[in-house]
């Protein structure tokens, strides 16, 4: 989930280990921690910053949280960005700075957009006792958005498509002619699939790029078996992707045109240059009204200032 991160270890990639044949390009993710809960990080990496417009990938859990420990993310400021909130089982409470309370369970899509600033809390604690599975993922905004006004969605209901031997759930964008009501302020895709022992072929658009995600079981494809805790990325100028399955499997479909403009990330802030960041955070550190405060029992979370700001 967002927020500041401890992290503990970096493997990087492993070309070495993939297979001759193998056509997917395989990436590492990276064990950190996040309001007191460990995470996967499969974007960004150092071999693959993003893919589309998709620029940040936390696969947390699977973990047991209670009432005296879960996931407690603080309020905390973005600028630039979509998150993306989608639970695999367990509940947590999103509460922001333009007043939204909301709890999200599985199957259901928390999207918050953060434009020119927002601010915004998820916690656990008090909320849910028992496991907690999920992901949170950022979609950069483009030149056209990032400086426009906050906004916050919930979609309780998300439209399905029957795939030969499973199923997929479209969280953000459109697949086999089936579009989520979501907002997306770029052409990118986010879908759920869960998939039984068989062969699945989907149809990709060449002009996008794709990679996959697995958060259980495995899947081969492309020559590559992913397993959670690797990112599997497809490339671009394909037309369809074939995955073979021999176990049940849950996995994430990510994909968008390449966003075509250079990023800036740090912390919590997604932008293109070193000022904007550095504005926004003093914003934040200042508590000057750019970001409106979050009703929330959590600590407001402070860092220190960018490493090119320090000392100024």
């Amino acid at each position: 989930m967002s927020g500041p991160v401890t992290p503990t270890g970096d493997a990087g990639t492993t070309a070495a280990d993939q297979p001759e044949a193998c056509e997917l390009e395989l990436i590492d993710g990276r064990r950190a921690e996040v309001g007191g809960f460990t995470v996967n990080r499969l974007l960004p990496r150092r071999a693959r910053r993003t893919v589309g417009p998709w620029c940040f990938v936390d696969h947390m859990g699977p973990n047991t949280v209670d009432a005296a420990n879960g996931l407690d993310v603080g309020p905390h400021p973005h600028i630039g960005l979509q998150t993306v909130t989608w639970l695999v089982r367990g509940e947590v409470l999103h509460t922001d700075s333009l007043g939204s309370e909301q709890l999200v369970r599985p199957g259901q899509l928390n999207l918050m957009t953060a434009g020119a600033g927002i601010a915004h809390a998820e916690q656990t604690s008090g909320v849910h006792v028992g496991e907690l599975h999920g992901v949170q993922l950022w979609v950069a905004q483009p030149s056209a958005t990032r400086d426009t006004a906050p906004a916050f969605e919930h979609h309780a209901e998300l439209p399905g498509v029957e795939l030969e031997h499973g199923q997929a759930t479209v969280i953000v964008g459109a697949l086999a002619g089936v579009e989520s009501p979501a907002r997306r302020d770029t052409e990118h895709l986010g879908a759920e699939l869960l998939l039984v022992p068989g062969t699945s072929q989907l149809a990709l658009d060449p002009g996008h790029e794709y990679a996959l995600a697995v958060l259980e079981g495995s899947v081969s494809v492309r020559g590559g078996r992913l397993v959670p805790g690797r990112l599997g990325y497809l490339g671009t100028e394909h037309d369809e992707v074939t995955l073979d399955v021999d176990e049940p499997v849950r996995a994430l479909l990510l994909g968008g045109e390449p966003l075509g403009e250079e990023l800036l990330m740090w912390w919590n802030y997604v932008a293109r240059t070193r000022d904007e960041i550095t504005a926004a955070h003093r914003s934040w550190v200042d508590d000057d009204g750019r970001f409106a405060p979050v009703r929330s029992p959590l600590e407001r979370i402070v860092v220190d200032d960018p490493p090119w700001s320090r000392g100024h």
